[in-house]
């Protein structure tokens, strides 16, 4: 139990919910893989392959946690540059999937830009903000800057993903909103968003053609590819009939929530137990976008249920270890983090069950995807790092020993001076 203490530092709550979301997600890969295993020839080559990213991850998780929080701040905004250079590289010579240039391949390995780029945005506003604090909330200075840090990569992400622009928009706005931002300025910036997209969904709909060369010689469609796409999603939402899902014919229009719907049905409320899902041969992405219909399939509401509470524990995790931090960037940075993974575990979650139009966000460190399984494990390091050096207090309610000993001898950039303005009185 000593040597245990002795190599995991930080809070401990988030150590067990990352090690129980691990193992959720080995156990669902197996189960959820079956078309994988079918085109490999080999049953557990994609649970294997899956279980190495998340071995891999761990390991950053523990070297991250061991880094103190501060040295993060130097790294966002070159993280943030870098990340840019990569969107405008896939928008030009990126590799298409589904007609959608959102990867690339450094020396054989491919990477989603955008996961680095939300990574970049959520460190380099977190900084930002917390050094623009002043007695109104935020100065313009600082104000402007998150929104160029945000504005940037939004808008090479936009045209190949939609979901994920609004993921890092959401998350930056709720982050402006902790960090003291004038609720008019905030009000202001989420009309002229909500314009822009409903603008661009409208003009995409407008200028809908089957006519393959005006397509081509039109440049909004050309841009804005996808659009047509988001219109078709949204159309085909807003016009579901009162007849249950799963009670429907499959067709092409609605093949993936068909499945998603069959999955959760097919599970009567208790489950058909782990590996016994029968959906999973038929649901597309059933070990990605749509993993979570088939944990509900094969676990119940219960394991639905139990899977969406370690999610949500986090964010009330971090808002605790947030409100322990004595200054802004840390508590900013760790609720930045926890926002990220928890929407868009919201989106995912209610992706599969039907709440809300189809997505291509997959399930933080469950659904396969080595990008988004080491960058989320990097995430659960961050957090585990502010945990362990920015905490106001230890786990007795004194101030933590080990802690003032440890940022006593190594040697680490000064900190912002900026005071937490949510600090626990």
């Amino acid at each position: 139990m000593e040597a245990k203490k002795s190599i995991l530092k930080g809070d401990k709550y988030l150590w067990g919910t990352y090690f129980a979301l691990c193992f959720v997600s080995v156990i669902s890969m197996y189960s959820a893989s079956g078309t994988l295993s079918y085109g490999s020839g080999d049953t557990f080559d994609p649970v294997l392959r899956h279980a190495l990213f998340l071995a891999a991850g761990t390991l950053l998780v523990y070297l991250i946690h061991r880094v103190h929080y501060k040295w993060l701040r130097i790294a966002g905004f070159p993280l943030l540059v870098v990340a840019c250079v990569m969107l405008i590289y896939a928008l030009f010579f990126g590799e298409k999937i589904n007609a959608a240039a959102r990867w690339i391949s450094v020396f054989g390995i491919r990477l989603q830009p955008s996961e680095l780029a939300k990574m970049g945005v959520v460190i380099t506003i977190s900084y930002f903000l917390a050094k623009g604090q002043c007695e109104n909330g935020v100065d313009n200075k600082a104000f402007k800057k998150t929104l160029l840090a945000v504005l940037v990569p939004c808008l090479l992400i936009f045209t190949e993903n939609l979901s994920t622009t609004l993921l890092i928009g959401t998350m930056a706005f709720c982050m402006m909103l902790v960090a003291g931002v004038s609720l008019k300025k905030l009000g202001l910036l989420l009309v002229l968003a909500l314009t822009f997209v409903l603008g661009v969904l409208y003009a995409a709909k407008k200028l809908d053609t089957d006519n393959t060369a005006e397509q081509k010689r039109n440049l909004f469609t050309k841009v804005v590819h996808r659009a047509n796409t988001w219109n078709e999603r949204l159309t085909f939402f807003s016009d579901k009939e009162e007849i249950p899902e799963y009670f429907k014919a499959t067709e092409d229009d609605n093949y993936q929530t068909h499945h998603a719907c069959m999955a959760i049905a097919n599970s009567h409320g208790i489950g058909v137990g782990p590996g016994n899902s029968r959906e999973r041969d038929y649901l597309p992405q059933a070990y990605s976008d749509f993993i979570y219909a088939i944990i509900i399939e094969e676990s119940g509401i219960l394991g639905g249920l139990l899977v969406m509470f370690l999610y949500l524990s986090i964010l009330f995790r971090a808002l605790r270890n947030a409100k322990k931090c004595t200054h802004a960037f840390p508590a900013f940075l760790m609720l930045g983090i926890a926002m990220l993974i928890v929407f868009q575990a919201i989106i995912n979650m209610a992706v599969a069950t039907s709440l809300i139009p189809v997505t291509g966000q997959p399930l933080p460190l469950i659904s396969r995807g080595g990008t988004s399984v080491v960058i989320t494990c990097c995430y659960f390091g961050m957090m585990l790092s502010i945990s362990r050096y920015a905490a106001m207090e230890g786990e007795n309610g004194n101030p933590d020993a080990e802690r003032a000993a440890v940022v006593a001898e190594e040697p680490v950039p000064e900190d912002i001076s900026a005071p937490n303005p949510n600090l626990t009185d």
